[in-house]
């Protein structure tokens, strides 16, 4: 049992192991005991659901503290936060996903499950080349900094913007070699039909699983931002990969919660915005203060104080019969 205790990306083997292995039986218990059959997944589950998932995250981040150190303790909640946060973003585009392809809220959580193991395997794997370049190359911080400074700005300019999800070339090459059909066939990703050009069955895509591919395509799309802005609080890589984990389990949950009021939270891009630019400017300021970092307790509060902003501003703006912009 040595194995175990071997050194991986700077903490021992059995500690992964036991994170993995939490959020697979937290996995097991969604799909295999609570939504065993697929239905229509209410406000009230979503936000209970979801409370759950922010509860274990929290607690999980309690034990870090424990065992780790107030400081470890601290960037976990600040990364949990913030990936929280700017996956939020990734909601309002999964939304029109899922109203492009038509897919009813009976289905839409199994494409959101099956979701999640891709995205634990790509952040894994994100993370984990993140870690290895930030640990020969120091000065790629710079670069993520400077890159979650131009990212934010960006945000900012085109906020208004809506996501095209038929203008996506991924989809445009799967549509042009693949057979998929136009209808849903229930839950189904694949089905075998009768293939009109050669009279014999063939295996179709349906639009379930063009969903879930672009579900994926567009966390990708996301992790860009996000892993470097965890990276820019803390560059130990089990913070990191913990934090964006619980944070997306959590926020998957209260997904049908948040779509049923998207345009109620349309300014908040604007604070996501700003959290960038904050987040990749620390290390800038910190080094023209001649300081090793900004303080975690500092960094956490700040962060908290633009998402409360934007979240209070977006209800407020939008409240009371008011609607956000067109294109919101």
């Amino acid at each position: 049992m040595d194995f175990l205790f071997l050194d991986w990306l700077g903490k021992p083997l059995w500690l992964w192991l036991s994170f993995l292995a939490i959020v697979a039986i937290l996995l097991v218990i969604d799909l295999g005991v609570v939504h065993r059959k697929s239905k229509e997944i209410g406000v009230a589950e979503s936000l209970v659901t979801s409370a759950v998932y922010i509860l274990l995250g929290l607690a999980f981040g309690g034990w870090i503290w424990w065992y780790m150190g107030a400081s470890a303790g601290m960037n976990y909640l600040t990364g949990f936060v913030v990936e929280k946060s700017l996956a939020m973003d990734n909601v309002f585009v999964i939304a029109m996903i899922f109203t492009y392809f038509a897919v009813p809220r009976l289905y839409q959580h199994r494409v959101l499950f099956w979701g999640i193991l891709g995205v634990i395997v790509l952040r894994a794997i994100m993370i984990g080349l993140g870690a290895a370049l930030v640990e020969q190359f120091g000065w790629v911080l710079y670069v993520f900094a400077a890159f979650l400074i131009f990212t934010g700005i960006k945000m900012w300019l085109f906020a208004d913007k809506e996501y095209d999800v038929s203008a996506n070339p991924v989809l445009k090459f799967v549509r042009r070699r693949f057979r998929v059909t136009d209808q849903l066939h229930g839950e189904r990703f694949f089905v075998r039909q009768t293939d009109p050009a050669t009279g014999k069955a063939a295996w179709y895509m349906t639009p379930l699983i063009l969903a879930l591919l672009m579900v994926e395509i567009v966390d990708v799309v996301f992790a860009v931002d996000s892993v470097p802005a965890i990276f820019a609080i803390t560059t130990d890589p089990f913070i990191v990969y913990t934090s964006n984990i619980f944070a997306i389990l959590g926020l998957r949950a209260l997904y049908f919660a948040l779509a049923a009021m998207v345009d109620r939270f349309h300014y908040l891009k604007y604070a996501l915005a700003i959290l960038l630019v904050f987040i990749g400017s620390k290390i800038f300021v910190a080094d023209a203060l001649g300081l090793a970092k900004i303080p975690p307790a500092a960094s956490l509060s700040i962060t908290f104080a633009i998402l409360a902003t934007g979240i209070v501003w977006s209800l407020w703006k939008t409240g009371k019969g008011a609607t956000a912009p067109e294109g919101a």
